[in-house]
């Protein structure tokens, strides 16, 4: 990180007056150049949200070398303690470093690597795993490390110990469910809070759990759906991170809204994933604030 790379602060915290002016000339005392302000007041939960994207400006180094923008961070440190805040500071030069679970189904999967190499998500993806090897020569074209972890009711202990080893091993910033077939335990789930991204095929709360496009037809549901949401422990119940439609009609068979509902799929994860990715999500009582 140099001091010419934009950094991008997170706050959550109960609402007051005079927070955004007391961040603000935070920044401003500091020489940082503020280049984006979104903020957001639940009124209902009497709590404030925001997003400051800023360039830090010149800075002298610290005592010890570093990056030279320790006064800056302890400013913004000691207003987190004033305000009660929750708060979130990444550099844009530090690129999250995202690994995939898939199972059989592609189109998700083929969407994320190909706008990933396209340089639409700023991103490393240094691994996809899988319970099935149906997908390795996906991963070959695009020179992405695959590894295949079976999944049994017996050894769905031993898979995840074999799981999260691997995300150890890579360094994993977040994992994207790109239609991967498997229900993660509670230990797992733990480990990553609001780090799983999950695609499911409906708009939820409608249709939960197995088979959502069946479940569709047989109710003669005219509007199908997919929903991107964090993971938690109940099931295709995580915050809500984004969610859109298409029409259906009598005249669809299961099939045609699997087809259309993939096209679906496709662009709601990928916006889940690229918000996630810019730091444009803050979660507060299973529900998102999404910056635009």
């Amino acid at each position: 990180m140099t001091t010419s790379d934009p950094l991008v602060l997170l706050v959550s915290c109960p609402d007051r007056p005079g927070i955004v002016a007391a961040l603000a000339q935070a920044l401003f005392a500091h020489g940082a150049n503020i280049l984006d302000l979104d903020h957001h007041t639940d009124a209902s939960a009497g709590r404030f949200f925001a997003r400051f994207r800023f360039e830090p400006g010149p800075a002298a180094p610290g005592p010890t070398g570093g990056d030279g923008q320790g006064a800056l961070r302890a400013a913004i440190a000691e207003l987190g303690k004033r305000f009660r805040m929750e708060l979130r500071l990444t550099s844009e030069a530090d690129r999250k470093r995202l690994v995939v679970f898939v199972s059989r189904f592609d189109h998700c999967l083929w969407d994320l690597l190909l706008r990933h190499r396209a340089g639409e998500l700023p991103c490393e993806i240094p691994l996809l795993v899988s319970n099935h090897a149906d997908l390795a020569p996906v991963a070959a074209q695009f020179g992405i490390r695959f590894e295949v972890v079976p999944v049994s009711a017996a050894g769905k202990a031993e898979a995840e110990a074999r799981e999260r080893a691997l995300l150890a091993e890579v360094g994993a910033d977040v994992v994207v469910l790109a239609r991967y077939m498997q229900v993660l335990s509670a230990d797992f789930i733990a480990a990553w809070p609001n780090r799983i991204i999950n695609i499911h095929h409906s708009f939820l709360p409608a249709f939960q759990g197995a088979r959502p496009y069946h479940q569709a037809h047989d109710r003669g549901a005219k509007l199908t759906g997919a929903t991107a949401h964090y993971v938690t422990t109940d099931l295709d119940d995580g915050p809500i991170i984004d969610q859109d439609v298409i029409r259906s009609s009598h005249r669809d068979t299961v099939e045609d809204l699997v087809r259309k509902g993939r096209d679906v799929e496709r662009t709601v994860l990928a916006r889940a994933v690229r918000w996630h990715l810019e730091d444009r999500i803050l979660v507060h009582d299973n529900r998102t604030v999404i910056f635009g």
